[in-house]
């Protein structure tokens, strides 16, 4: 039997969840069963605790519905457990250091205890120092070993019930289980705070609690806040059978309504329903009144006495009621001009239209990505919807024939965005693009994460320097109704490096659709176009930005390449889109396509990439084609950037570290070769699991047509698509 079993809900945090599985498999103390709570087989974190368990035996994942919600969760992983103590963690926290040789030894000296209450890190989501609330709380408890019914305050009732470790025998004994419904940690913390009869407290933090940005669940308004008067009458029934000390059941009683008057006294929390709470508390509060209970002093007893006499009327005028529950969105610059900004505040004021929709990509710089991909699929499928692109100054040329654009900073544009309904972008609107009620945000990326993204780059000063204010950016993700996702991975990415309340779509990219539609033709075509001569073997180059340079460099001598890997072979060299001058850099070997508008073009037409650390490999491994990694500079791009995984670990084909062993690995076939299929395969199985050709579909009649998910289209399975054929396939054939 282990020592501990930590027990990991893991609901709606799986992009948190391996350093929450990391923090605990740290510790210095071992004997232990992690027991990560996921909701299915399928769900994203059940593939996140299947690898642990796959590499630890200690780990031992196990399946919850969601349905069932956080005390369900809790209460499945505590049925599972075999330790003598039982921890509980969310998905989304930390185990600190240390935590549990701190705890053992803690329980040998004070043997037998049914209860162990510890201090935590409240971690604030951005800034601000960590807070220790539990600190003022443990250090008026006994230093020793206590029953908890000779301590009048009741502390352990204020602690979450992850502050805490406790007997799995105790919990047995007394048949404890998480109860159902929301405001749970109370109930859970009141029941214990009942049945415990010998307790002790360590001083010292356990847990690094990470508030979440959007806050507690609890605190948003709707009907859950009435189960919280579940959660009181629980308690207070049980207490009543449970011979407790007068002054200890008179503090619990104050505790808990306490919690009630901080939801009673909000009624922006119950939009509907909040006269019915406040009659349903006040019956509570006279029927189980402990005898000899004073009101406290203060403006809280004030609530207590009108909260006791059923006074609403007077309740309601007492707390201000109909208070503004937020304030506007953050300050946000407006349109730079006077009267552009008059015109807008004006557009405002006007309805949106339910028919626009208003489309960008890479801040203007062209029809280009998922936004281009999803528009020309809008027009196909929703042809009512009134589709307009915006475009820098300069690259209206970029537009194919009869797509209606503005250019961004005009009168006409800041009007659009005022009255459009939908918003399409693969980066971000402008800081001053208001979110109205009823208008829809999608944020369709470009591209799959290997490096950090988002905040997650605020911990390495390069990357942190150059990319602005993370409190603006974070101002704009409010903005997103959905986001768009190509992969489990990205998904996971996407909720850490983004906080938001977004829906994460998985529909993959609508800007791959085309690896599986693509014509043999098409290839042909785009070839021609592109100059590659008959017969050559089209190598893709594509290295991405460094942020600690600056300018464009190659990273390798493209004509020795050529000249060392082979008679047939020419480079179709793509640098960054940020280092596009529109100047060429060709010769009779390479190919400059930085310039050109479509990456998927450049792809179709290689028959083989060659990439250090582009997401552009995770697209390209849509087509089944080889791929090489350059990765002449990893530990310098890992530790000054930042990356999600290791790629040297788990690459999509062959690891060249220098310029003579890339050449090697083409002049001697290796690039195509058994070993290389094998690795891809690996990587598409990981990397591909939603791009199938129909991504643009499920995201026009998902989003602009309003359909359900059920109705959508579903992901071809991986082993039943047929990418576009490459060229060098058609020539052989």
């Amino acid at each position: 039997m282990p020592r501990f079993s930590i027990i990991v809900p893991s609901h709606g945090v799986s992009g948190r969840l391996s350093q929450a599985l990391d923090s605990v498999l740290a510790q210095s103390f071992d004997d232990l069963e992690l027991i990560p709570v996921c909701d299915d087989a399928e769900a994203p974190a059940a593939e996140v605790a299947a690898a642990y368990a796959r590499r630890d035996p200690r780990v031992r994942p196990v399946y919850s519905p969601p349905s069932a919600g956080l005390s369900g969760a809790r209460n499945t992983g505590t049925r599972a457990a075999t330790g003598a103590y039982v921890l509980f963690l969310d998905g989304d926290d930390l185990l600190l250091p240390g935590a549990l040789a701190a705890v053992d030894a803690r329980l040998t000296e004070t043997a037998g205890v049914d209860v162990l209450h510890g201090e935590y890190e409240r971690v604030p989501w951005w800034e601000g120092e960590p807070a220790n609330p539990a600190a003022p709380l443990l250090a008026k408890a006994p230093k020793g070993a206590f029953d908890p019914a000779m301590v009048p305050e009741p502390f352990g009732s204020r602690l979450p019930a992850w502050s805490a470790v406790y007997r799995r025998a105790f919990l047995a004994e007394h048949e404890l289980a998480f109860p159902e419904g929301h405001f749970t940690d109370l109930g859970w913390t009141g029941l214990v705070a009942v049945a415990a009869r010998r307790a002790a407290v360590l001083r010292r933090p356990l847990v690094r609690h990470r508030a979440r940005r959007q806050g507690s669940r609890l605190n948003l308004p709707g009907a859950h806040q009435h189960t919280l008067l579940d959660q009181v009458e629980l308690v207070l029934t049980r207490a009543a059978g449970a011979d407790l000390p007068p002054a200890r059941l008179r503090a619990l009683f104050d505790l808990l309504f306490t919690e009630v008057l901080k939801t009673a006294s909000r009624p922006h929390r119950l939009p509907s329903g909040h006269r019915r709470f406040f009659r349903r508390a006040a019956r509570l509060h006279r029927r189980h009144r402990p005898a000899g209970h004073r009101f406290p002093g203060g403006s809280l007893g004030v609530q207590h006495r009108l909260l006791a006499a059923g006074a609403y009327s007077a309740f309601r005028v007492l707390r201000g009621a109909n208070r503004a529950a937020a304030k506007a969105a953050a300050r946000l610059p407006r349109p730079r001009m006077l009267r552009t900004r008059l015109r807008y505040a004006r557009a405002l004021r006007r309805p949106l239209d339910p028919n626009l929709a208003v489309y960008c990509a890479y801040w203007g710089r062209g029809y280009a990505c998922n936004p281009a991909a999803i528009h020309a699929k809008a027009r196909e499928l929703a042809p009512h919807i009134r589709s307009v692109f915006l475009v820098e100054a300069g690259q209206q040329h970029t537009l194919p024939q009869g797509v209606e654009h503005a250019v961004i900073g005009s009168h006409r544009s800041w009007e659009l965005l005022a009255r459009a309904k939908y918003l399409v972008n693969n980066a971000n609107f402008a800081e001053g693009v208001v979110k109205r009620p009823g208008s829809v945000h999608l944020q369709t990326q470009h591209g799959t994460p290997l490096k950090t993204m988002g905040v997650d780059q605020s911990t390495y000063p390069v990357v942190a320097s150059r990319s602005g204010s993370f409190t603006r950016l974070l101002g704009r993700v409010d903005r997103w109704d959905f986001n768009l996702s190509s992969n489990r991975h990205s998904t996971q990415m996407w909720e850490r490096a983004f906080p938001g309340s977004y829906e994460q779509l998985e529909y993959g990219y609508p800007r791959n659709d085309m690896y599986c539609t693509a014509t043999s033709d098409d290839v042909a075509r785009i070839r021609r176009e592109l100059g590659v001569p008959e017969g050559r073997t089209a190598v893709l180059y594509a290295p991405t930005h460094r942020d600690w340079a600056d300018g464009f460099e190659t990273g390798l001598d493209l004509e020795e390449f050529c000249r060392a890997a082979g008679d047939d072979v020419v480079v179709l060299l793509r640098a960054h889109y940020f280092y596009d001058r529109g100047t060429a850099r060709s010769s009779d070997r390479i190919i400059d396509v930085t310039a050109h508008r479509s990456a998927e073009d450049v792809c179709l037409a290689a028959d083989a990439l060659i990439t250090d650390y582009s997401s552009i490999m995770f697209d390209y491994a849509n087509l089944d084609r080889p791929v090489v990694i350059y990765a002449d500079d990893w530990e310098v791009y890992r530790e000054t950037r930042g990356v999600y995984f290791d790629l040297m670990a788990t690459p999509p084909g062959p690891v060249a570290r220098t310029p003579e062993e890339l050449a090697r690995i083409f002049r001697e076939g290796e690039y195509a070769g058994a070993g290389s299929q094998e690795l891809r395969a690996q990587f598409r199985e990981r990397f591909c699991q939603f791009d199938d050709g129909r991504a643009a579909e499920r995201v026009v009649r998902r989003v602009l047509l309003g359909e359900p998910p059920e109705a959508l289209p579903q992901v071809i399975p991986l082993a039943e698509r047929v990418p576009a054929p490459a060229a060098a396939t058609l020539v052989r054939s």
